[in-house]
């Protein structure tokens, strides 16, 4: 091949590259037009800060209207240096170099999360996050390209047509700042008393830091959290060569309570609002991407306020329930077994006025929900698979360790009652049948079983069989009032799991609405829910939960009492009585199901005596008020089951259960003798013994 051949195919490659780079240059050009042409108008008055988002209940009477009353606009002239400089250095370094968007930001991040696993890294500038908060959402799933087109090209607009000065103005006026504060000058007075100009260089590094997740950074709720990022700020400010090293020094060792007065209160919403609106504005974000506290829409939502007030009022008087003292807690939720729709939830008692969406407890899931586990973890998954075939099914409660240790299964009462009916296992809250019956189900098994029923665990272990302990923190593992709730109604409602739902329908500012439900996925068989149930109305009327009996309502439910180790009753628990960190109570009637929690926020305070009918008290009081004017009814038996006796059997079952006139106990001579088709049963007379063992060392810490 002669040179001239060469150079020839040389031209006609070059000429080929360059016109598939005007070719794409042309194309994403056009794409780009083609978006930013759909883009929203770009108004100041959208940009100015003063949407407020309506907040409405079940029956459309408006709760709250949020934003409307919590702002303090800064003036451009008010902003101190100091802030200004906080801002660029946790948000955007290169904002005074930048036209709106930054091409070297954005192939930093490309790079950066080319390299890391630890999810994805955001090259917005400053400017795009305005635009963001002003008119799109922030959800992961409208992270499309039309989107990032849009954004970038109103970012390019708005940097034409204001200075950065505005740009600045606009942001620290729109960013919601934790408890019902909306823009920085409305935070500086209601935190510190004090006008922005006024504040010091470690509050103004409070401030800035706060706008990315203002509840998770609230010195008041999450000082360490709080703390940490101020302390982020300020290392930035040093970086960037806005602070001396004497000044970072002296910033960086100022308490993040330093200057912080008491807050007041200041919301525009009934108290007993506060946890449940705090649910509503998570799911709005996880629904649609939208922070209602910086984006004006009207929000319809599944709460009765009556229930919701009547809840507040068992929780807060002494007219419903005999509280041993005022700092013991609750935490619970109350759902429509039929479509999942949150009625009522309060995660606290006494809870302060001065404090707004702070700790909900009734969605936390830090504390052990106990034997409440049994039926969702052990027992229902057995009836589904064909491992028990009837509610007579008999199980050994004998001696017995964990799966694969020498570590013993222990009983409340360290005793055994030798052959008994899985009805009586479940009734009397035995653990040994619990265990070995999660044993025969298997882990993987179970576990499929409670994801169907929204309950994870990231590893399950044979403890889990009486316990919701973790291994990992985080709310998407383990137990909470919301999920138990959740979890027990698909019982009452033949097996049909529905997501917890406190929202109805959005109503966006452009005018467009969304409507939001859960259609609910099957669970559990029909037979396996109404077996479970069958056993469970015993646990009311003659088991663990009769403090919870209504003599006149047709409901089921199960009790529940975590352990403290040997150790913590060794080193912390002063006292002979029966003591235990958490006691639950899960019930439902054929409407709603209940989830209660009660123990004291710092767990090595123990419940005894009468502290144990708290959850149960609660329970029966709102039941009582729920059903007083609708009585739900009993459940109907399905195909595929036959009842003899007290006892419900799959059709084919097999005859494995056998008469006896005795039960066997180590730590009780009564008995009581049922019917001669039942299995006679060691009961306690009293009913607060039958609760798990205190010091067994079972529960995983």
């Amino acid at each position: 091949m002669n040179k001239q051949t060469i150079l020839r195919i040389a031209k006609y490659l070059g000429i080929g590259v360059i016109s598939l780079f005007i070719a794409a240059f042309l194309l994403g050009g056009g794409v780009f037009l083609y978006y930013a042409n759909k883009a929203p108008e770009l108004s100041e008055s959208k940009l100015v800060a003063t949407t407020s988002s309506k907040i409405y209940d079940s029956k459309n009477e408006l709760i709250a209207d949020l934003g409307a009353e919590r702002r303090v606009n800064a003036q451009s002239s008010d902003i101190p240096t100091d802030l200004v400089n906080a801002i660029v250095s946790i948000e955007d370094h290169r904002f005074f170099n930048h036209r709106g968007i930054d091409s070297i930001r954005i192939a930093g991040a490309f790079l950066r999360n080319l390299r890391s696993n630890s999810g994805l890294q955001g090259g917005s500038t400053l400017t795009q996050q305005l635009i963001k908060l002003t008119y799109f959402s922030t959800s992961t799933a409208d992270q499309t390209l039309s989107r990032k087109v849009q954004e970038a090209w109103l970012a390019i607009q708005l940097e034409r047509t204001a200075t950065k000065q505005e740009i600045l103005t606009y942001y620290v006026n729109k960013v919601y700042m934790s408890n019902g504060n909306y823009g920085m000058q409305t935070a500086a007075e209601n935190y510190y008393g004090k006008d922005l100009k006024d504040l010091s260089i470690p509050q103004l590094a409070l401030l800035a830091g706060m706008p990315q997740a203002p509840n998770q950074y609230d010195p008041y709720s999450h000082p360490e959290a709080a703390l940490e990022r101020r302390n982020l700020v300020l290392s930035e400010m040093q970086r960037q060569g806005y602070l001396t090293a004497e000044q970072y020094e002296t910033a960086i060792n100022t308490p993040i309570t330093d200057g912080l007065q008491s807050l007041k209160s200041v919301n525009s919403y009934p108290q007993y609002m506060d946890n449940y609106l705090k649910e509503v504005i998570d799911q709005v974000e996880q629904e649609t991407g939208y922070n209602l506290l910086t984006t004006g829409m009207e929000v319809y939502t599944n709460v009765d306020q009556e229930v919701q007030k009547h809840l507040w009022d068992v929780y807060n008087t002494d007219q419903y329930v005999n509280y041993p003292d005022d700092d013991i807690q609750a935490a619970s939720t109350i759902v429509d077994v039929s479509n999942g729709k949150v009625i009522a939830q309060l995660g606290s008692r006494h809870q302060a006025s001065n404090v707004s969406f702070g700790t909900n407890q009734a969605v936390e899931t830090n504390r052990d929900w106990g034997s409440t586990m049994k039926p969702i973890t052990d027992y229902a998954p057995a009836l589904e698979y064909d491992i028990y075939d009837s509610t007579a099914y008999m199980l050994k409660d004998v001696p017995y360790n964990f799966p694969g240790t020498s570590t013993p299964v222990y009983n409340w009462d360290r005793g055994y009652y030798g052959n008994i009916t899985l009805q009586t296992a479940i009734q009397q809250s035995r653990n040994v049948p619990a265990v070995e019956t999660l044993d025969r189900v298997g882990l993987d098994k179970a576990k499929k079983f409670l994801n169907g029923l929204g309950i994870d665990y990231p590893t399950m272990v044979y403890a889990n069989a009486i316990s919701s302990n973790t291994t990992e923190s985080g709310k998407q593992y383990g137990a909470s009032s919301e999920k138990m709730a959740a979890a027990y109604a698909a019982f009452a409602n033949g097996g049909i799991y529905h997501k917890p739902m406190y929202i109805n329908k959005i109503v966006f500012s452009d005018g467009s609405s969304k409507e939001f439900s859960d259609q609910g996925t099957r669970a559990m068989k029909e037979t396996t829910a109404y077996m479970m149930t069958e056993m469970m109305k015993t646990v009311l009327y003659s088991g663990t939960g009769r403090d919870a009996y209504i003599s006149w309502l047709l409901q089921a439910g199960k009790t529940g009492t975590s352990n403290y180790t040997d150790e913590e009753i060794e080193n912390h628990i002063k006292t002979s009585q029966f003591v235990a960190p958490d006691e639950m109570f899960v019930g439902y009637t054929r409407k709603y199901s209940m989830a209660v929690w009660t123990g004291y926020s710092n767990r090595l305070t123990p419940i005894v005596g009468d502290g144990f009918t708290v959850a149960t008290s609660i329970y029966r009081s709102m039941m009582q008020y729920l059903a007083e004017d609708d009585h739900p009814g009993d459940w109907t038996m399905p195909e595929g089951l036959y009842r003899s006796g007290d006892y419900v059997f799959k059709n084919g079952a097999r005859s494995n259960w056998i008469f006896q006139t005795t039960q066997q106990s180590s730590t009780t001579s009564s008995s009581t003798t049922e019917n001669q088709n039942s299995v006679a049963e060691t009961t306690s007379p009293n009913t607060a013994q039958n609760r798990t063992a205190p010091n067994t060392n079972q529960n995983p810490q």
